[in-house]
């Protein structure tokens, strides 16, 4: 295995670890620190510390008659939508089945490719691939929601299944007209913005909300701050210029094994035979769809993420 394919492979299981974990991160940090809140300050965090390396690491002022649009729908999809519904259900919502609900991911991305990407188009076999993954979601979660919660953790689910469709057009806006974009500016400008925004909101109506900064509040924040945010997505979108973006999209299937094993050893959340066979489906369905993509295996990396910058205006 060459040096690219390898850093690729790499970054893809550090993504799906970090991601895998992030969601218990979320539920530890609610019990201090309001949604909003919580949103508005871990975005700015990790936006302070990518601009502040971007001199180091060579990354030029981006011009922004070029980028605002691909930052606007980013910010407002991507971060301030999507994570605000994440936030919000989480309040209810066990960590590993909010992690399984937003694998649904994949397939909206797959959906959205096949009409915007033609680079992209779907196969039989991916297809298949990506309903057995779904499947082995349905699975895990397929007992009685009573016993996460009752009606209220049902009803916070549904409206959570939003989040993954409005990232999944984001994550489809990026991939077509942000092909030039640095990925370091790609992740950071709009986070930015989202802490100004998710500021506002929050002082609109958290504002008699109790917020506790205690070590374990903290702590969450600053690992969602940096690990999750400012690493993970200037990862995700180095990578979104490297591969399909519905191949892409599969790593959202590995990340609730991850987040259903983190939840059961730090919260205590059920782990049963049920959630053992669905993740052995998912882990099926990943394989599956990954050796069905379209491009030939022995492509380099910088060739398969060229499928999708010629589907699209460069950013």
């Amino acid at each position: 295995m060459d040096a690219k394919r390898l850093s690729t492979y790499g970054a893809l299981a550090l993504l799906t670890l970090i991601w895998g974990t992030t969601w218990a991160a979320i539920r530890i940090g609610l019990h201090g620190i309001p949604p909003a809140t919580g949103i508005a300050l871990r975005f700015a965090i990790a936006a302070a510390a990518l601009l502040a390396v971007a001199p180091a690491l060579g990354v030029r002022a981006p011009s922004i008659r070029r980028e605002w649009r691909l930052w606007a729908t980013n910010a407002l999809l991507t971060f301030c939508i999507s994570y605000g519904i994440v936030y919000w259900a989480e309040q209810w919502v066990p960590s590993g089945l909010a992690a399984v609900l937003f694998a649904t991911f994949p397939l909206w991305v797959a959906a959205l490719s096949h009409f915007a990407l033609p680079g992209e188009r779907l196969s039989a076999a991916r297809v298949a691939g990506l309903l057995l993954g779904l499947a082995g979601v349905a699975v895990i979660f397929s007992e009685d929601l009573a016993g996460w919660g009752g009606p209220r953790v049902a009803a916070a689910a549904a409206v959570l299944l939003l989040s993954p469709f409005c990232s999944a057009i984001a994550s489809i806006a990026v991939k077509r007209w942000g092909t030039d974009s640095h990925p370091l500016t790609t992740a950071a400008i709009p986070m930015a913005a989202t802490a100004l925004l998710m500021g506002a909101f929050a002082l609109a109506t958290e504002r008699g909300r109790t917020v506790h900064f205690d070590a374990s509040s903290v702590a969450a924040l600053l690992y969602l701050a940096l690990a999750g945010s400012a690493v993970t997505f200037t990862l995700y979108f180095w990578l979104l210029k490297r591969l399909p973006a519905t191949s892409l999209a599969l790593i959202t299937y590995g990340t609730p094994v991850v987040a259903v094993a983190v939840g059961a050893a730090w919260l205590g959340e059920p782990v049963t035979r049920r959630t053992l066979a669905g993740s052995a489906l998912i882990v099926m369905g990943v394989a599956l769809a990954l050796r069905s993509r379209r491009a030939p295996s022995s492509a380099a990396p910088e060739a398969v993420g060229s499928e999708g910058g010629e589907a699209g205006e460069a950013g």
